[in-house]
């Protein structure tokens, strides 16, 4: 059985992408660049939101200065917009709410800003205690590298063994691998079951109740 389950938080917890995008498009526009669809930006969020603006600018626009200037007015609007669009995935909640019942520790590790991802947490889970909410920190390397997930470990006070890393994205899976955990694939999420199958996990999972049933394993 596991004792610490860590989840991803856009594309696993919750569908931020409609948000995500507005305000992406609301900077980009403000600067004089082209907008892009909704869904494309499934593939755009995920490393970070210096990675995110680097993919959205236009081929010979991506230099520093165009995405801090993006960077400053996405901030800006995002931090007061984020809620107007985003939701729980199906199930979320009552599966936070029964683990949390049981006695199993919860974490988040994103690579959303760290800010962003704390507001978000207490916005829509505001009952779960969450052991750990870790968003991308400066100085802090963003997932694939471990470091994240190693740093929820030194606070969990528990083995590898025991924990269950769960995310939408191959970087996830990867994440997972390198901290040298068990990882569970959801497939409701922004990226394909492929990419996620890339990295061979060790669980994938079409419900949020099947996690529950992982756990407890």
């Amino acid at each position: 059985m596991k004792s610490l389950l860590i989840f991803d938080l856009d594309g696993t917890l919750l569908n931020t992408i409609a948000d995500m995008a507005v305000s992406t498009n609301y900077a980009l526009n403000l600067c004089g660049f082209a907008t892009h669809e909704t869904d494309n930006y499934k593939f755009y969020i995920g490393n970070g939101i210096n990675k995110l603006f680097e993919r959205v600018l236009p081929e010979g626009e991506k230099t520093e200065d165009n995405i801090l200037k993006v960077r400053q007015i996405f901030l800006d609007h995002y931090g007061t917009n984020n809620t107007n669009l985003t939701s729980p995935y199906s199930g979320i909640s009552d599966l936070l709410k029964e683990l949390q019942n049981r006695g199993f520790k919860l974490a988040v590790a994103s690579n959303k800003y760290h800010a962003a991802t704390q507001k978000l947490i207490q916005h829509y889970f505001p009952e779960i205690e969450f052991i750990a909410v870790f968003g991308h920190r400066e100085g802090i390397p963003t997932k694939p590298n471990p470091r994240i997930v190693n740093d929820i470990l030194s606070i969990a006070k528990v083995e590898n063994n025991e924990v269950l890393y769960i995310g939408d994205s191959g970087v996830d899976m990867q994440t997972a691998q390198n901290a040298g955990v068990d990882a569970c694939g959801v497939t409701w999420g922004f990226r394909p079951r492929a990419e996620m199958e890339t990295f061979s996990p060790k669980y994938m999972v079409e419900s949020a109740s099947e996690i529950l049933t992982i756990a407890l394993q």
